[in-house]
């Protein structure tokens, strides 16, 4: 069935069976951030008994060994599995998924449960980057970033929803019953792509050494940067939010959630809007994104003392961020040629690098005693790098394509 054939309806519900998982992934991404002090406690008892700052940042390690994970899966995933069935692939990842999850619930030991960390974060990439191509099959021609975006939706609604509940569980009854619940909600998607989700071709006779091909393409470079560098705004902030509410803002521990409920409400909008905008033009969506979200980081650094301000710049930063994330795999999947498989994934090896360095950068001027204010200029800073790496990219298309028409030869009409 082509999409074209497609009623709305069977779309939709392909979508949703994506966004599911996606859903998922934001659950066990996000979560965990809001209990290492509980897993802390449970699995580094001696650490915590001498000292609990010590356990808490140990415990922290989950969250890097899960972005390694996302880093190395993606490219390596997704170009092996370029010449399956897409559909198929997608059931064997949302398996995965949950597997991987279960494993977490009941690893015993805190080096199984980083083991299961790091395994869970292998099919992230792979499974939005090949979902995007699914969604964009299944939408047709025209609206390829408002399928990118639906299925996104899943991964920032559950900033508003799955996450601050997953917390909440976890505080309550134990950090394990959060990683359960994403593990149910796995199953919940691995059956529901595997209903809804239509057959989907991929890309016989494609192999992990030909998909590496799209490494080297200029453009793709170019692309990768930008997401890292420029996304790396958002997560300066992101990773800091907490004691920028308590500390700046002056605000009680309590305002935290609320605040984190905000930018996930920002992130959902601007997720669904930025999909609709990249497919209508796609260069100023990221250019002018990039350029916006420096300019509103810049605002809440110096607005962040006061906490009705600070929402509003924090539902903007998510907004614009989001509204920003399918112009770049949009853009990715456009330069990379036949390479789309592994292009779309690496999208989410991109993004996991700009949390990396956001976190590390925002938290580099905050050790140096420069103040909790001081991330958002980070940030600010990263977003227009990012642009500048946009335009560049663009720019250096545009001589290349300037370059080709010059050569071509010239149209001779027929006698």
């Amino acid at each position: 069935m082509t999409s074209s054939t497609r009623t709305k309806g069977a779309a939709m519900w392909a979508l949703l069976s994506l966004a599911i998982g996606s859903f998922g992934i934001g659950m066990t991404e996000f979560t965990v951030m809001g209990l290492l002090p509980e897993i802390g406690q449970e699995l580094l008892p001696a650490q915590w008994a001498a000292n609990p700052d010590d356990a808490i940042a140990q415990a922290g390690w989950l969250i890097s060994l899960y972005a390694l994970g996302v880093v190395v899966g993606a490219p390596t995933i997704a170009g092996s599995v370029a010449r399956f069935p897409r559909h198929r692939v997608m059931i064997v990842l949302a398996l995965a998924l949950t597997v991987f999850n279960a494993l977490t619930v009941l690893a015993p030991t805190f080096e199984l449960v980083a083991a299961s960390r790091f395994l869970a974060g292998l099919p992230h990439g792979a499974y939005f980057g090949i979902g995007a191509l699914v969604a964009a099959d299944v939408l047709g021609p025209g609206n390829r970033a408002k399928g990118v975006a639906f299925v996104l939706t899943g991964l920032t609604i559950a900033n508003v929803v799955g996450v601050p509940a997953g917390t909440y569980l976890g505080q309550q009854f134990g950090w394990r019953i959060a990683f359960a619940i994403v593990a149910l909600i796995f199953a919940l998607a691995t059956a529901a792509i595997a209903v809804f989700v239509p057959r989907v071709p991929g890309q016989p006779g494609r192999t992990l050494r030909a998909e590496l091909g799209v490494f080297r393409i200029r453009q793709v470079w170019f692309a990768l940067a930008t997401g890292s560098v420029g996304f790396g705004g958002f997560f300066a902030v992101y990773s800091y939010v907490a004691p920028i509410v308590t500390e700046v803002a002056g605000s009680p521990q309590w305002a935290v959630p609320l605040i984190l409920v905000v930018i996930g409400l920002g992130m959902t909008a601007g997720n669904l809007v930025g999909g609709h905008l990249a497919d209508v033009d796609l260069r100023r969506t990221l250019l002018w994104g990039l350029g916006v979200l420096a300019l509103i980081l810049v605002v809440l650094a110096l607005t962040a003392a006061w906490i009705v301000a600070l929402a509003v710049s924090v539902f903007l930063v998510g907004f614009v961020s989001a509204g920003i994330s399918p112009a770049i795999q949009a853009r990715l999947m456009d330069v990379s040629g036949d390479n789309q498989s592994i292009a779309a994934a690496l999208n989410h090896s991109a993004l996991n690098l700009g949390n990396s360095l956001g976190a590390f950068l925002g938290g580099l001027v905050i050790a140096a005693g420069w103040g909790f204010t001081m991330p958002p200029w980070v940030g600010a800073g990263l977003a227009l790098i990012g642009l500048v790496i946009a335009a560049i990219g663009y720019r250096v298309e545009d001589r290349s394509r300037r370059r080709v028409q010059a050569l071509a030869p010239a149209h001779v009409p027929a006698d």
